[in-house]
């Protein structure tokens, strides 16, 4: 996973339907106190990654009438980042010529995702009712995902106006971080801790009492004549498409009720994509061994790594797998950029950047997940448990690297919490390594994409394939301070942390930092997993 450039299929986007909300810039007055607002502004500022970009912002608002605070001055940041952002997706249109296929499609609509999330989170801020710590990081966060997502593949694209395009989007997105930066001002939580704010989060249903029969039932055996629309996809012609992308179409657009689409058995080669307008939709297979969802795009063959993957969406009881092979590069099996996402008893089935766990909050359970490089990169808030994570032969030359976690603040409530796994080799790797007596094929559980990467592993066993030493710088030991690299009462003859990194960001973890990463603290699931009907367990 070297540079990454992306493509959008968005798997559930469908968390994010509201309505076209104009807000009125709001002022702060300081009457005859504007030299102490005027300081007290400064000050704050300063402690923001932007500061100038700050004072820029918010400046000329020190000149009317009401007392200054965080929440004003969050308000008015994200008010002026809405204003630049929404002027990219024009700068896109023109002066760029794209050399991986995908570039401007995959930065338009990450930008209109971005959009949206920022008009969501300004209408919680408004709304003391539904103002959530917790939701407004998570659609921050995912903004800045986007931003990064974008430019990596501006990187490899040309044309007169690409470097004005770049410029004008990292100095719209400071905004955005500086927005994140006053957020946690305001609720004072502990970087690289808890995010938790249980009581005043409002998440939507992810299935209803009335569909959890189907959930809790293989293939949709049961249940589906109970409420919602059912969909039937088998190649042998006798569901109601043969195709799942033909399913989806037929799918109502912005639907307020559960679809789901059965997928009978059979391999399906196809790049699904569960559009934004395409909500509420489950996909639910035979089961993993018999209902396989292929596709072949990569980085080799000129598609961005967004645009390289199979799927993004919510399942259950199917493979994706993409067919590229090792030699290809970057080949994504299935992408997620969607809020409360769950999979349960899927199997992910790649080689280098197989699952891309994009953004927002996700959840996995008793999945098989397959790679070599960086086969878990992204940038959501993200818990596996119950998984078995495998490790495969890479192309000669290549080395393994199980996770790559890109957060890239220190206020980005993001990470990977990888908990009760199974960390191991497949047989060809495991072969090739004890066919000598040197070890041709270095396997490490993570390197750092960002320098604030954040990854875990907890109760886990870790194979003796891992090395010694863990984990692996990026490149010259960028970001190996400021990481959060942890490893709880992992067992295995890979688990000893002796020999581990001396990184000052590496942590043998207590239960109490250990805690911070469980489900229930992490992502909130006991808020929002309960009503899938998945199993999960909410603490370590």
């Amino acid at each position: 996973m070297a540079s990454y450039t992306l493509p959008l299929f968005i798997t559930l986007s469908s968390i994010f339907f509201f309505s076209n909300t104009t807000f009125a810039l709001q002022s702060i007055s300081v009457s005859s106190t504007s030299l102490n607002s005027s300081t007290y502004l400064s000050s704050m500022c300063q402690t923001t990654p932007y500061p100038a970009s700050c004072l820029h912002s918010l400046k000329l608002s020190i000149s009317i009438s009401i007392n200054p605070s965080i929440i004003t001055f969050l308000q008015q940041t994200l008010i002026l980042a809405l204003t630049q952002i929404a002027k990219i997706p024009n700068l896109l249109s023109q002066g760029i010529i794209e050399t991986q296929r995908g570039t401007i499609d995959d930065c338009k609509e990450l930008h209109q995702i971005t959009l949206t999330s920022i008009h969501k989170s300004l209408s919680m801020i408004s709304n003391p009712h539904k103002l959530s710590y917790i939701n407004i990081n998570a659609l921050l966060s995912s903004a800045l995902t986007n931003k990064n997502t974008c430019l990596e593949g501006l990187d490899t694209a040309s044309g007169p106006l690409t470097q004005e395009v770049t410029q004008s989007m990292n100095t719209a997105y400071q905004h955005v971080s500086n927005s994140l930066s006053l957020l946690c001002k305001k609720f004072k939580y502990p970087k690289g801790n808890s995010t938790r704010n249980r009581n005043l989060l409002e998440f939507p249903k992810w299935v209803r009492k009335r569909d959890r029969r189907i959930m809790l039932s293989s293939g949709g055996d049961g249940g589906v004549d109970e409420g919602g629309l059912v969909i039937s996809v088998a190649k042998d012609g006798n569901g109601n498409f043969s195709t799942i992308m033909d399913a989806i179409n037929f799918a109502p657009n912005n639907s307020d009720s559960r679809v789901f689409i059965t997928i009978g058995e059979g391999v399906y080669e196809e790049n699904v994509v569960v559009q934004s307008y395409k909500t509420n939709i489950v996909l639910l297979g035979d089961g993993s061994e018999v209902t396989v969802i292929t596709g072949n795009r990569s980085v080799g063959d000129g598609w961005t790594t967004f645009r390289s993957a199979t799927v993004g969406f919510l399942a259950r009881d199917i493979t994706f797998e993409n067919t590229a092979g090792p030699e290809k590069g970057q080949a994504v099996a299935l992408r997620i950029n969607a809020d409360l996402a769950a999979l349960y008893k899927c199997t992910i089935i790649g080689y280098q950047d197989t699952l891309y766990v994009h953004s927002f909050r996700q959840f996995y359970r008793e999945c098989d997940i397959y790679g070599t490089v960086d086969f878990i990169f992204g940038n959501a808030a993200v818990v596996f448990q119950g998984c078995n994570i495998i490790a495969r032969l890479p192309k000669p030359g290549q080395f393994n690297a199980i996770t790559a976690q890109s957060r890239e603040t220190p206020d980005e409530a993001t990470g990977m919490s990888i908990q009760n796994c199974s960390i191991i080799a497949d047989d060809d790797l495991y072969n090739a390594n004890s066919n000598t007596s040197n070890v041709i094929v270095k396997s490490y559980l993570g390197r750092p994409w960002r320098k604030y990467s954040r990854t875990v592993y907890m109760e886990s066993f870790i194979s003796d394939f891992i090395d010694p030493v863990g984990w692996k710088e990026w490149s010259d030991d960028v970001g190996v301070e400021k990481l959060y690299y942890g490893e709880y009462e992992n067992y295995g003859p890979g688990s000893a942390t002796e020999n581990r990194v001396s990184w000052l960001g590496y942590h043998v973890m207590d239960y109490y930092e250990a805690s911070n990463f469980s489900v229930l603290q992490f992502i909130a699931g006991e808020d929002w997993l309960e009503s899938t009907s998945f199993p999960y367990d909410d603490q370590i």
